[in-house]
């Protein structure tokens, strides 16, 4: 009887431990998550971005993340990441008793959870089903999911979700993203010592990453190695030469993202069509007009020429010759290539810039630069501010005359004069600028901002002026005479059409850039006359498809006729007039037809040149946020034309040599450029001048 008392006490303690077991293992699985999930798994995909050659060279993502075959990982990063993480996966069922034992006597001993004891397996259940926080209960969860996860799934499947989920540092996702990252390749193309640096991230991706400690990435991918050559991974020559490779690193310019302006000016198009979620998780390949090499050389130029005006800048206040308290100057002792010690200044603020380059025939944006530095400053100054444009609003006021009338040899005034204003209308008030002549009790009821004296920069003044020397000289007073003629409400329209939407006030001054511009409408304007007339909006996207492939938009040219093609060609004759033998000379050195246009803003405040060729429009502005002055002197010519030109010269260097052609209506007639009437046949000072038929000069000089 006492036997059975004995085998009734055992049965029923064991009873009661199996409950006991069960309601543990019902109470940590009850809430767990449904691992049949994994079947649909769908991590957020990057969005991806390429030129107009199909190079691809930004992305949008939460996580950095490519989707890859466990086919397309190299079998010596799968072994690498065994070799440090788990070396017996292919053998255990989710958990690993021994390295669970191990584990728990060395935190027991230290007091605190100092060493993991998690499988590859029990890793990827909590990265996609956990939370990261360290207590019993989410271990005991993860070690059941774990369980769960290899009853359910192959030991391939799991690795392969592993690699594409772990978290590598750098805002890299998966073993993919992490290739681009680090050694900006796909992941396929990974040699042993790659591999073994990448396998050596997750445990600790800040610590050992190579961008944070050079040092310590090579200790652990040493270790790595190590633990590959001892599971006889790898035998003792790959371990040596793979040990002794070096680490390549990128540099800090390589490290910052090119056509980052662009990007967000692309992001930001995408946010409102298709929302937020369609960027960052649904993996839209967007197909851009942006042609990479040429942003690399635009940004590439801009920064050269603006950092040589600082460096000169900070000089200047170094030596006193500035003493404006607004420039904050700063030294440091930097070594060259050589090794050779220099003083390198820093000053603030810096100038900027911004840069756009568009096809004149279809629209597209070839190269965008909203600033010298999308970190320090998220402000599209090519697209976003607005800027007085200065003496490149003149090509409004002579399209518009020489579409109503105005020929390239009609006289406009070049001599001093004084306006005053009226209520809203600005009056004439001299024909000189010396207004002591005049009553002055009038001059009394006047106030000093209400009198405007325009000059030109020359401050000198040559009378009668043909309009071809009027704006190849850029001459102030024949622009604000021609203003005066043909009425601001004209030059308001035309501007209107070639596509200014700012604020347009019909004064005088109007016509030397009084009003403020885009830099993306002056370089619409300036396609227009490039492309015979016709105007193009510009456009940064081609094309995008959805993840698989699927269209989701088609973009193209949508021209709009402007001006006619005989004024769009007087226009450029006149334009490339100034680049050959006026303010825009500079750019000579180009050594092919092109026409521009500079602009400088009283006080040097902005300075600016557009120009083009047949198939290339480019704007380029250069100033301070601030409106503070670049200084005596830095005009258009000084501050952009060094700029476009250098960028103009690297992206047409392959390039054939073309020309504009007159369209039909156009009759070229000898022309004494002295007089502007007709030249006989034996008269030196003769040159060919374009004109709209039946607009020809009858007079012979």
């Amino acid at each position: 009887m006492k036997k059975y008392a004995i085998y009734l006490k055992a049965a029923l303690v064991l009873a009661v431990g199996w409950a006991a077991a069960f309601g543990v293992v019902r109470f940590f699985t009850k809430d767990l998550p449904d691992i049949d999930v994994l079947q649909e798994y769908a991590p957020p995909i990057i969005t991806k971005l390429y030129d107009r050659h199909e190079k691809e060279f930004a992305e949008f993502y939460l996580e950095r993340r490519v989707v890859t075959p466990i086919t397309e990982i190299p079998v010596d990063l799968q072994n690498a990441i065994l070799a440090i993480e788990d070396t017996s996966f292919f053998h255990h069922w989710g958990i690993n008793p021994k390295r669970i034992v191990k584990a728990f006597l060395v935190n027991l001993q230290r007091g605190r959870i100092a060493q993991g004891a998690s499988t590859i397996t029990q890793q990827l259940a909590k990265v996609l089903f956990l939370t990261r926080e360290r207590t019993i209960s989410r271990k005991i969860k993860e070690v059941f999911l774990a369980i769960q996860l290899e009853k359910k799934y192959s030991k391939q499947e799991i690795l392969q979700y592993y690699l594409n989920q772990i978290y590598f540092g750098s805002g890299a996702y998966g073993v993919e993203s992490a290739s681009k990252v680090y050694f900006e390749k796909s992941v396929r193309n990974l040699n042993l010592a790659e591999c073994a640096l990448l396998a050596g991230l997750p445990r600790a991706p800040t610590k050992y990453s190579p961008f944070t400690s050079l040092k310590k990435a090579y200790q652990r991918r040493g270790l790595v190695l190590k633990r590959m050559l001892e599971e006889k991974m790898i035998n003792d020559e790959q371990y040596i030469d793979a040990s002794c490779e070096p680490i390549a690193m990128k540099g800090a310019d390589e490290l910052r993202e090119t056509g980052a302006y662009f990007k967000e000016y692309v992001r930001q198009y995408l946010e409102e069509q298709y929302g937020y979620n369609a960027i960052y998780k649904a993996g839209l390949k967007v197909y851009t007009t942006l042609d990479y090499g040429m942003q690399v050389i635009a940004e590439e130029e801009l920064e050269k020429r603006l950092a040589e005006f600082d460096n000169e800048k900070a000089k200047q206040v170094l030596s006193g010759r500035i003493k404006d308290k607004l420039f904050e100057v700063t030294s440091e002792t930097e070594k060259d290539d050589s090794g050779a010690e220099y003083e390198k200044l820093s000053i603030l603020p810096q100038v900027q810039g911004a840069l756009l380059a568009m096809d004149p025939r279809s629209g597209e944006i070839l190269a965008m630069i909203g600033g010298r530095d999308y970190a320090l400053s998220q402000f599209n100054r090519a697209v976003q501010a607005n800027r007085q444009p200065g003496s490149g609003f003149k090509i409004f006021t002579y399209t518009a005359a020489c579409d109503n009338g105005y020929t390239v040899v009609s006289e406009l005034e070049d001599a001093p004069i004084a306006y005053f204003q009226e209520g809203i209308k600005w009056k004439l008030l001299s024909r000189t600028t010396d207004l002591s002549d005049l009553d002055p009790q009038f001059l009394i009821n006047i106030p000093p901002d209400k009198i405007w004296i325009p000059s030109n920069y020359s401050e000198t003044y040559a009378g009668k002026t043909l309009l071809i020397d009027a704006i190849t000289q850029s001459k102030n007073l024949c622009a604000v005479d021609l203003i005066q003629r043909i009425g601001p409400e004209l030059v308001i329209k035309y501007a209107r059409k070639m596509g200014v939407k700012g604020d347009l006030l019909p004064i005088p001054s109007l016509t030397l850039g009084a009003c403020e511009v885009t830099l993306s409408e002056i370089v619409t304007a300036f396609g227009i006359i490039a492309n015979e007339g016709v105007k193009v909006t510009p456009y940064g996207i081609a094309k995008i498809t959805d993840s698989s492939g699927n269209l989701l938009e088609i973009n193209g040219p949508k021209p709009e006729k402007c001006i006619s093609p005989q004024t769009a060609y007087i226009m450029n004759w006149l334009l490339q007039n100034v680049a050959e033998h006026g303010t825009g000379a500079g750019t000579r050195s180009l050594g092919r037809p092109r026409g521009g246009k500079t602009g400088t803003t009283n006080m040097f405040t902005d300075a600016w040149f557009t120009g083009f060729i047949p198939d290339v429009v480019c704007g380029v502005w250069t100033g301070y946020d601030d409106n503070i002055t670049l200084g005596k002197r830095q005009s258009g010519a000084v501050m952009a034309v060094p700029v476009w030109t250098a960028f103009m010269k690297r992206i047409t260097e392959s390039r054939p040599i073309s020309d504009f052609h007159p369209p039909d209506g156009i009759n070229f007639v000898p022309i004494d450029q002295n007089t502007g009437k007709r030249a006989l046949p034996d008269n030196p000072d003769a040159i060919l001048m374009p004109f709209i038929t039946g607009t020809e000069p009858l007079r012979y000089n």
